[in-house]
């Protein structure tokens, strides 16, 4: 019995959104948490362009280098570039999650999947993960301006 409840638990897909530009300890607790819901933990990585759109800033690494970073991380299954166009959310159709898990400051994109769900009549769960020391782990502190 508890073996089955694991083999079903291992086929579940989660993704997660990110730039992740630097992996630190609050990222790694992120894929922890995320990898609670699920079998398998996809990241889908914001591209180049979407971070100079969404911070300002072009990222320190860029995305093959951070997509590198992330086939380092030990809960990662596997990392996927993010779509070129925003709010398209074609590689979220692609991937077909059962379980989406955004960190506790994606409160825009949690908006933003809420009326993407909407419009395309799909219902996939959000699950907003509990920050991890968020005054020392998080990107805005940590990289140069």
């Amino acid at each position: 019995m508890v073996e089955d409840m694991k083999q079903s638990t291992d086929r579940i897909r989660v993704v997660i959104f990110g730039i992740l530009d630097g992996i630190h300890d609050g990222h790694r607790d992120m894929f922890r948490q995320a990898r609670d819901y699920g079998g398998e933990l996809v990241v889908i990585l914001g591209r180049d362009e979407s971070a100079l759109r969404l911070k300002n800033r072009k990222p320190q690494y860029s995305e093959e280098e951070r997509l590198e970073l992330l086939r380092q991380e030990q809960w990662v299954s596997r990392g996927v570039l993010g779509d070129e166009e925003p709010s398209s959310y074609q590689v979220l159709k692609q991937l077909n999650p059962d379980v989406i898990c955004l960190g506790y400051d994606q409160q825009v994109l949690n908006d933003d999947l809420r009326k993407w769900m909407n419009r395309e009549g799909k219902n996939i769960p959000i699950w907003v993960l509990k920050p991890y020391q968020p005054d020392v782990f998080h990107n805005s502190l940590l990289s140069p301006t």
